[in-house]
């Protein structure tokens, strides 16, 4: 299993946020469709019905987040509490309208890159059946071969662009944009 942005790569299945267990929240993109996991959000989208994909609510690197966030673990821990794990909104547009779905965060903050481009490839899914099948099966293959833990933060930068640039490149007259 590893985290690369707001993804979850484990075995080849790829979810946005955290692979939920159980009755925990969460969503699985497949290369048949967009799939809600879990209590009270069992749903399913083919990925011609999904008009846009996109994630809110997402915990974000900041000096003063990294504080707030050091701090309520030591007031967590030192008061005995238990951390609740954080969650995020994915949204899924089809034809009925806008679906929030809930899913847990794979970490407590996300660096700003990260999300950026991870928003523009969940944008690119949605663009037509070569990109997605193409880049879903390049994030897949990339998992099964890397199980041993999520990559340091610029080798997951990094994988972010390769996934565009073959998104890209399966989109005929789509300009490179992954150079950020």
């Amino acid at each position: 299993m590893a985290m690369v942005g707001l993804f979850w790569i484990a075995e080849g299945d790829v979810y946005v946020g955290a692979k939920p267990s159980g009755l925990a929240p969460g969503v699985r993109l497949t290369p048949e469709g967009v799939v809600a996991l879990g209590d009270k959000q069992d749903e399913f989208w083919p990925w011609e019905d999904v008009r846009s994909l996109t994630v809110d609510d997402v915990p974000l690197k900041s000096l003063m987040r990294q504080v707030g966030a050091a701090v309520d673990m030591v007031l967590t821990v030192g008061l005995g509490g238990t951390d609740a794990a954080s969650t995020m909104t994915v949204r899924v547009e089809g034809p009925e309208g806008e679906k929030e779905l809930t899913a847990y965060t794979a970490t407590a903050l996300y660096s700003p890159a990260e999300y950026a481009l991870s928003r523009d490839l969940l944008a690119r899914l949605t663009e037509g059946a070569g990109t997605l099948l193409t880049t879903l099966a390049a994030m897949a293959e990339w998992g099964r071969r890397h199980e041993g833990g999520s990559p340091r933060a610029a080798a997951r930068e990094a994988l972010l662009r390769e996934w565009l640039a073959v998104a890209d490149a399966t989109e005929p007259g789509r300009e490179d944009l992954t150079g950020r």
